[in-house]
């Protein structure tokens, strides 16, 4: 489940709510050990996903660096290269 969560910090353009939201759901997931919560647990699971993209958001906005932006379109294309390489397609 973790390798979906994906690296947001340093992005030109930054991280959208949307990926924010997706990373601290896939963090969820992992921690509780469920991709999708009983109806009991469905509160507590959207609860806490929400609370964990807050404070993703907090963290990245208060993230500072001096290295460049990093272009999203390279870093997916090498991601491609790399996965091509290791499984074969």
């Amino acid at each position: 489940m973790c390798r979906n969560i994906r690296q947001l910090h340093n992005f030109a353009p930054p991280a959208t709510s949307e990926e924010v939201q997706a990373a601290a759901l896939q963090y969820v997931r992992k921690v509780s050990g469920a991709t999708k919560p009983s109806r009991a647990n469905e509160e507590a699971f959207a609860h806490a996903v929400e609370e964990i993209a807050q404070a993703t958001q907090r963290l990245l906005d208060a993230l500072v660096t001096t290295a460049p932006s990093r272009d999203r379109d390279v870093e997916a294309a090498k991601a491609r290269e790399r996965a091509r390489l290791r499984y074969g397609s």
